[in-house]
């Protein structure tokens, strides 16, 4: 289990800044592993899964509260992309983001990358992952900038 948690830790703070792994991970998660591989699968705080470890490239996907905490106490996250206020609504209800829609994006968001969406107003509205850089996200007119996992409107 320690090592485990040490394990989401790190990437944690490898994704998403420093110090975000303890903060996301405090030592009364439980950690649900695979039956069939034996790995790390979910993260449980307080009954609700904040995370998914995914078997794919073994890198985080969290959930929009696990997200409204990074937001809060995260100085040094750089996730973050910001949608225009007439759109947030559609982004928060799970549809997708498009470049056009973007205001403000973190300099160091990659494609692929797991990304939390803002709305003007600063509050957590969405997660996903990043379909384009942050500079083609802030240069492109069209396409999808984020495929959005999960709204605040249709999170489980």
């Amino acid at each position: 289990m320690e090592s485990s948690l040490r394990r989401i830790r790190s990437i944690a703070d490898y994704q998403y800044g420093a110090g975000v792994g303890d903060l996301l991970f405090p030592e009364n998660v439980e950690i649900q592993y695979s039956p069939a591989t034996g790995r790390i699968r979910y993260v449980i705080l307080n009954g609700e899964r904040i995370a998914t470890l995914r078997p794919t490239d073994g890198m985080l996907s969290i959930s929009v509260n696990a997200a409204r905490g990074v937001k809060q106490h995260a100085t040094s996250a750089r996730c973050f992309v910001t949608v225009r206020s007439d759109v947030a609504k559609f982004v928060a209800e799970g549809k997708d983001l498009f470049a056009a829609h973007v205001v403000k994006a973190d300099e160091d968001i990659c494609a692929k990358d797991e990304v939390i969406v803002l709305n003007e107003v600063d509050e957590v509205i969405a997660v996903g992952r990043a379909m384009l850089s942050s500079a083609e996200m802030m240069a492109f007119k069209t396409g999808v900038a984020v495929k959005v996992r999960h709204g605040r409107g249709n999170e489980s």
